[in-house]
């Protein structure tokens, strides 16, 4: 199967969303599925199970209430945002699998980097020690997923402080340079999307940049 892998760079948050909704409000049966990588200006996301408070103080950075699965997160600069757009019914994979598939991928890429990381049945997201390094929230419309998984590579962590990250009271953030790992998010992004495809089976990437003007409001 044939992957596009689209490198958007340092983007804002809702230009990014409104996209993956127009993406996958009109794909079809023959669109290729693709992986968005980019990094987020600041912003507090809402998942749909988001309660307000768990906004404790987000002073000057914009708190967006999304459509994607899960609570409260945080997104700024030094973070890698991965987003997957996939045909789930042509894939033969369910919302369950998907996670798995998605955590098992960045676990398998922090251990190359002598991170040992787990995962929680009920607490989606990886975790190292005692924090949580990762995070994933989907969509899943018309059969297709979107959103996706934010890795912290080396980032300021301080915003965290400002919510009850995922809606856990005192849940620690961590991030990858925390424990010795590389703060090139290049390096972390090449990683990460050769164990993605690998994880789904795909076989053929096709690298682009850009998101096109099409799917721009």
């Amino acid at each position: 199967m044939h992957l596009i892998v689209r490198s958007l760079g340092l983007t804002e948050y809702v230009a990014v969303w409104k996209a993956m909704r127009s993406f996958t409000d009109s794909r079809d049966e023959q669109t290729l599925d693709e992986i968005w990588i980019n990094q987020h200006t600041p912003v507090f996301t809402q998942g749909q199970s988001g309660r307000q408070e768990n906004v404790l103080e987000p002073r000057d950075i914009p708190v967006v209430h999304a459509d994607r699965g899960g609570q409260v997160t945080y997104h700024g600069p030094g973070q890698l945002v991965v987003y997957l757009l996939f045909d789930l019914r042509r894939m033969d994979l369910n919302a369950r699998r998907l996670v798995d598939g998605i955590e098992e991928s960045i676990v398998s890429v922090l251990a190359g980097y002598s991170i040992g990381a787990t995962t929680q049945r009920d607490a989606p997201g990886v975790y190292v020690e005692a924090s949580k390094i990762a995070s994933v929230g989907l969509r899943i419309r018309r059969g297709c997923s979107y959103h996706g998984l934010s890795l912290n590579v080396a980032m300021d962590l301080e915003p965290f402080d400002r919510i009850n990250p995922c809606g856990h009271v005192d849940l620690k953030m961590s991030q990858v340079k925390d424990f010795g790992g590389p703060t090139d998010l290049a390096l972390v992004t090449k990683d990460l999307v050769r164990v993605l495809s690998h994880q789904f089976r795909f076989t053929s990437l096709i690298h682009t940049k850009g998101i096109g003007d099409s799917l721009v409001a």
